[in-house]
């Protein structure tokens, strides 16, 4: 029996394997909507055999995006067209949830592939909002540091996505605070540096990421599973630590976190990372050796061998494939013939392909 292929329980979810597709901006929609792009783009790795999928960062306000095409889920006009694209992808026996996110001082960004340069230059810009009045770089503007009032509204943002999204068919959540958005420069040193009780020490640093996940476990059943992304570690000196991650595991477990999705970085430019295919894999290991916390694993994982022994050696719970997902979305089932010498069953509508026919 394969590790990667073995179910796994999560409160009252069942993964069917521990293949997941992570969170991956498409940057395709218009006023938060979800479209067709995005319903072939999810659709065709459910089909893939995934077990899991999330949903790209989605907005939980419209300052909250990225890009002026970011998914939102911050009015009930977003909720149908989501759920269509939840009934197909749980019609594929794929598990379906979706992260929440607010981009911070990252927001009102232009989208990777347009001719715009930076935020400075995007035409229908918005003001953004930080921790403190410090820019991402020098491509950025500064944003207004949050009043407690703000904080407070945003946590209430996050609230009120969530159950959007239980509404729209969502199986579990994923909570963004990683990737320098909102939630990770409150927890950096580096960009958070405040004096009041959301800044200074990482007990105050903390608190606001503590206080969007006991909103939104309020907000969700009970049964539903509940994930946090976090950067693990800032590349940069005087960042957020490896050591404050599991710390802050610890505490995420006892708010009613069932996943840590570890990954790292992005928290500001001149970022160092390592050049070790598992940099991130070991960070995943630590957390869980330390924290006890159930945890998904991501980076440059490519080769079944290796997500096989990721979850065997007990590194990880999860594998959450990006770039490998977007270059291969049938990988799952290219893993299942290596490591278990069947593919798995395909939709009816492909058993034509079956065997060696013509």
């Amino acid at each position: 029996m394969s590790a990667l292929f073995e179910p796994l329980k999560v409160r009252g979810l069942v993964f069917p394997n521990r293949i997941g597709v992570s969170p991956m901006c498409q940057y395709s929609a218009e006023d938060g909507f979800v479209n067709d792009w995005h319903f072939v783009h999810l659709g065709s790795r459910a089909v893939g055999g995934a077990g899991l999928i999330i949903v790209e960062a989605t907005a939980v306000s419209p300052e909250g995006r990225i890009s002026p095409e970011d998914l939102g889920l911050w009015k009930d006009e977003h909720i149908e067209p989501l759920s269509r694209i939840f009934r197909f992808v749980k019609s594929q026996g794929t598990r379906i949830g979706i992260q929440l996110a607010h981009a911070g001082r990252k927001a009102s960004d232009p989208r990777p592939w347009d001719p715009t340069s930076n935020s400075k230059s995007l035409k229908g810009g918005w003001k953004t909002l930080g921790p403190s009045a410090l820019a991402f770089s020098e491509d950025y503007f500064n944003p207004r540091e949050a009043t407690h009032d703000e904080i407070h509204t945003v946590t209430s943002q996050f609230k009120d996505a969530a159950k959007r999204a239980v509404r729209a068919g969502a199986e579990f959540l994923e909570i963004h605070g990683a990737h320098g958005y909102l939630l990770h420069e409150f927890l950096s040193p580096l960009s958070n540096h405040r004096t009041d009780k959301y800044g200074g020490s990482s007990e105050n640093r903390i608190r606001f990421l503590l206080e969007v996940t006991a909103a939104i476990r309020s907000a969700i059943p009970d049964s539903m599973p509940l994930f946090v992304r976090l950067s693990v570690k800032d590349w940069l000196p005087g960042g957020w630590t490896l050591e404050e991650s599991i710390m802050l595991s610890k505490k995420l477990r006892e708010a009613g976190v069932d996943i840590v999705d570890c990954s790292s970085g992005a928290i500001g430019p001149g970022e160092v990372f390592p050049d070790d295919r598992d940099y991130q894999v070991n960070l995943s290991a630590a957390v869980k050796k330390e924290s006890g916390i159930l945890t998904a694993a991501v980076g440059r994982i490519q080769d079944p061998l290796h997500a096989e022994a990721i979850i065997s050696e007990g590194k990880a719970d999860l594998i959450l494939m990006a770039r490998e997902s977007l270059r291969e979305p049938y990988w799952p089932r290219k893993a299942s013939k290596i490591l278990r010498g069947v593919s798995g069953a395909l939709p009816p509508q492909y058993n034509w392909a079956v065997g060696d026919g013509n």
